[in-house]
């Protein structure tokens, strides 16, 4: 009798100690996707303060497009993944827009501060491409955790829910069309 009570403890035990265990797991991913969410913040950010450098050196050649200006400030904080996806967009956008600008301004293109802040753009554009991966990976461990039995288990008594994945826009996903 008293062997199995004891074994009963065990077994108690040995599933309050699993519980907690990935608990803390579950909350640990929780928090490096946070933190991955957060490099994507700083990178967000780093690329619209060299883009907005940019347009101040794009503005004498053309102040018609301040507006590309006003349109990116909304873009800096409070954001869902789905707007950070958006927003991501509307900057492609506009990175794009500054480059028709120095094609057409032959003297923009030369001047040593646009060449600068083109491999400016070129860094950020990278540290951006770096926090979506980590970011990504992050979102795809925690996912991974709280979707796989017995974990789920865990994960519904703590209202885990599955995270966003920051994802390309559509255009990036095709082949490039090349024509010479």
């Amino acid at each position: 009798m008293d062997g199995i009570i004891i074994g009963i403890l065990v077994v108690v035990v040995l599933v309050v100690v699993w519980y907690i265990a990935t608990s803390n797991s579950i909350k640990v991913l929780d928090l490096k996707v946070q933190e991955g969410e957060s490099g994507i913040d700083v990178a967000l950010t780093k690329r619209y303060d060299v883009l907005t450098k940019m347009l101040d050196t794009v503005k004498g050649y053309m102040t018609h497009e301040q507006k590309m200006l006003t349109e990116i400030v909304r873009l800096r904080s409070g954001m869902t993944m789905q707007e950070k996806n958006a927003a991501n967009q509307q900057m492609d956008e506009m990175a794009k827009q500054i480059n028709i600008l120095a094609e057409n301004y032959p003297e923009l293109k030369s001047s040593n501060n646009f060449a600068e802040l083109q491999r400016a753009i070129a860094d950020v554009e990278e540290h951006l491409q770096a926090a979506r991966r980590l970011y990504n990976a992050n979102v795809s461990a925690y996912n991974a955790k709280i979707v796989v039995f017995p974990n789920s288990i865990v994960a519904g008594n703590m209202g885990a829910r599955e995270k966003v994945y920051f994802e390309a826009e559509e255009a990036k996903r095709q082949d490039v069309k090349m024509s010479f």
